[in-house]
């Protein structure tokens, strides 16, 4: 499934499944993603943001928002959930629709953008609502990736 990914893109995967061990929860939720996203790549998403807002701020109203539970060992295969498979599809769609050969951390970012966009009739994700609420927008984000030609 992974094939494609950069190496970056990967261990926002594995810091993903690092945070659910440490969190205690029992799926790899969007907003796992956002902060294993965190965890590799914070000057990506500080390019996004607005100049009062920090990755910083923002990891902080994620892990604020989520429910702690008891740890559980890095061994223990922990599924994604149905969400971050979205997102996840999501990001290589934009990597496709990109014409970039490798799906980066900036189509993660899209993927968890546009999953934001597709909402419709479902209680949003705390990673959402925290990108939304910190002013990332998925057809800025995307222009401004798309006239950079950044692929991480």
């Amino acid at each position: 499934m992974f094939e494609r990914y950069t190496e970056k893109a990967r261990r926002v995967i594995f810091f993903a499944r690092y945070e659910v061990s440490e969190l205690g929860a029992k799926s790899i939720e969007p907003e796992h993603l956002l902060l294993g996203l965190f965890r590799e790549d914070k000057a990506l998403i500080a390019r996004f943001l607005p100049a009062q807002v920090s990755t910083e701020m923002i990891r902080q109203q994620v892990e604020a928002s989520l429910t702690k539970g008891e740890k559980i060992p890095t061994a223990v295969e922990i599924p994604l959930s149905r969400l971050s498979k979205r997102v996840l599809e999501y990001a290589q769609e934009e990597s496709e629709n990109l014409k970039h050969r490798e799906v980066g951390t900036e189509h993660l970012l899209l993927g968890l953008l546009r999953q934001q966009s597709n909402s419709f009739g479902r209680k949003e994700s705390i990673a959402e609502r925290v990108l939304r609420e910190n002013g990332l927008d998925l057809a800025e984000v995307r222009q401004r990736i798309e006239s950079k030609g950044a692929k991480n």
